[in-house]
């Protein structure tokens, strides 16, 4: 199936960015569905998502600034989430949509929980992918570790396996799928060598504000009031299960699930990960 690539341009305190999104179905179904990356990922990640979906909804994967083929931030402090929910909305606009659906990974998850939160939101259902109220200390330090370090490899061979390694989390993939989201976070520079897509300065606000100590955003989560289906990686280390299983008793009430044999996070790659996605997205 055909997409389209697209930018929007959108406005920091430091100036102007574009920010890039990929379009899956067809460009004025009114139903739109909005699915957005973790920390260093890209809209990509979502191709195989969206082809299943795409006779249902206006598919829409951005790249978050500072990832993929959009932009980078001029003043790497505002790589955070007001301006990500500030981005998203002139995304939205631009679509001329009054509502969308939301299926956020992670940090994507995090930018749909704040503005589902908000008083006349535009998101009518939220998929929240791996992530909850809580962030926990023992995930922050796991991703402090190699967020903003900016690895080069000499070949295209050695960077799939060092995605391979850092991306274990994601479960059993098969050979397509790691190439697939391999090929789509990195890319070769002007010295030949192989880098990520994405401004390693991004580390740069997540690294200042961590003291050690998990986040805990219950008020936010609370404030929801729209469906909600959070899923969750059974060996996840960021989504406790106790979170999880709270999420399922206040705020929203989230219906829940769990894919077995996936820490952080589930990519919605395989027929039975989408069909989880599917079920909930597209019930009355």
């Amino acid at each position: 199936m055909q997409f389209r690539q697209h930018t929007v341009q959108c406005v920091s305190p430091s100036g102007l960015h574009r920010m890039a999104y990929t379009e899956w179905g067809a460009p004025d179904n009114p139903r739109v569905l909005v699915c957005v990356h973790g920390l260093t990922r890209n809209g990509r990640d979502f191709d195989a998502l969206a082809q299943a979906l795409a006779a249902h909804y206006r598919v829409v994967c951005p790249d978050v600034v500072g990832r993929g083929q959009s932009n980078r931030l001029r003043d790497p402090s505002a790589y955070a989430i007001p301006q990500y929910i500030a981005d998203m909305v002139t995304l939205i606009a631009r679509l001329n949509v009054d509502s969308v659906h939301w299926l956020g990974t992670s940090m994507g998850g995090l930018i749909g929980m704040a503005l589902a939160s908000q008083e006349g939101t535009p998101i009518h259902k939220l998929l929240l992918n791996d992530v909850g109220p809580v962030i926990t200390t023992e995930s922050l330090q796991r991703i402090a570790t190699y967020v903003g370090t900016d690895p080069t490899w000499a070949s295209f061979d050695a960077a799939l396996a060092y995605v391979k390694l850092i991306s274990a989390p994601f479960g059993k993939l098969d050979d397509d799928q790691w190439r697939h989201l391999t090929e789509h976070s990195i890319g070769q520079r002007g010295d030949g060598r192989w880098g990520f897509l994405y401004d390693p300065l991004i580390a740069a606000p997540f690294k200042a504000a961590f003291a050690g100590e998990p986040i805990d955003l219950w008020p936010i989560y609370e404030r929801i009031a729209c469906p909600t289906l959070v899923v969750r990686g059974a060996e996840s280390d960021l989504l406790r299960r106790e979170t999880w299983e709270k999420m399922g008793r206040c705020g929203p009430r989230a219906k829940l699930a769990e894919i077995p044999g996936v820490g952080h996070a589930p990519m919605f790659l395989s027929d039975d990960q989408i069909a989880v996605a599917r079920d909930f997205l597209l019930a009355p």
